[in-house]
């Protein structure tokens, strides 16, 4: 028996909401965790950060983009269809606590998980500045559910079709200069949170980010989300998915990210061939 799929949608191009029933998983959830699904009966398993749940109804929702071979077949299913597997929730939650003032930074998809970190620290008395940052307007989704989450949000475009112009970087530099900021947590891709650690290392700020590195099982026993914290091993999968900013080596997280990369540019490749002979 499989996940439910109760609704889909294309919130962005290429990048879909899938809210699925899965009470057992919703049940314990908390912000900051992830599930890991398999899109076939033998396929890949791929770790997902949850964006939302419904603790009454039993729903969790995932958004993802379709990037990735298994990422691709979870794109081809449809309302009522079913995926085989989720296991969840994993990892540890964030740890939510009244600091005074938070600032969430959100680039790209990486806005999904934030929604619930941004809401839990509201409800924990927390002033909660929320940035999220896209590449353009039509990659920005979620606005009007993350301004009932924070107390102001702030939207920031590459290229100014939406928001401010610039990145998240600039809207959190101005924060930073005109009010005391106790808290910051990043969400999105390596190079975004690596800058924004690198610029509240220097204001005493303590940070996390939270890691989304190559992950096979989730329990830590595989080891293949391994991040050096501190001079010292961590797995992401058991031990994070955040970790103090400040402490991560990007650069080795950003070199072990691209080992695949090849394999999978092969893998699609290979799958276009396929449906094309097909037809």
């Amino acid at each position: 028996m499989g996940y439910k799929i109760l609704s889909k949608k294309e919130i962005c191009p290429n990048q879909y909401e899938l809210v699925i029933d899965a009470p057992y998983v919703v049940r314990n959830a908390k912000a900051g965790q992830f599930i890991i699904f398999r899109a076939e009966e033998d396929g890949e398993r791929v770790p997902l950060t949850i964006a939302d749940i419904n603790k009454n109804s039993g729903a969790l929702t995932i958004v993802f983009m379709a990037v990735g071979y298994s990422t691709k077949k979870l794109a081809e299913l449809n309302e009522g269809d079913e995926i085989p597997d989720i296991v969840g929730p994993l990892g540890k939650p964030t740890d939510i606590k009244k600091y005074g003032t938070v600032v969430c930074l959100a680039g790209g998809y990486g806005a999904a998980p934030c929604y619930l970190i941004a809401k839990a620290f509201k409800e924990a008395g927390n002033k909660v500045y929320m940035i999220m940052g896209a590449r353009n307007k039509d990659l920005i989704f979620w606005a009007d559910k993350m301004k009932e989450a924070c107390t102001e949000l702030f939207v920031t475009t590459d290229d100014g079709s939406m928001g401010e112009k610039g990145f998240v970087t600039g809207v959190l530099e101005r924060l930073m200069n005109n009010e005391k900021i106790d808290y910051a947590i990043a969400v999105g891709p390596m190079p975004m949170m690596r800058a924004v650690a690198n610029m509240t290392r220097d204001r005493g700020i303590y940070t996390e980010a939270s890691m989304n590195p190559i992950m096979v099982d989730g329990t830590g026993m595989c080891g293949a989300c391994r991040v050096t914290v501190g001079g010292k091993v961590k797995f992401a999968c058991v031990d994070g998915p955040d970790f103090d900013a400040h402490q991560i080596d990007f650069d080795e997280v950003i070199n072990r990210t691209k080992i695949y990369k090849d394999y999978e540019r092969q893998r699609d490749e290979n799958c276009n061939l396929l449906k094309q002979a097909k037809l």
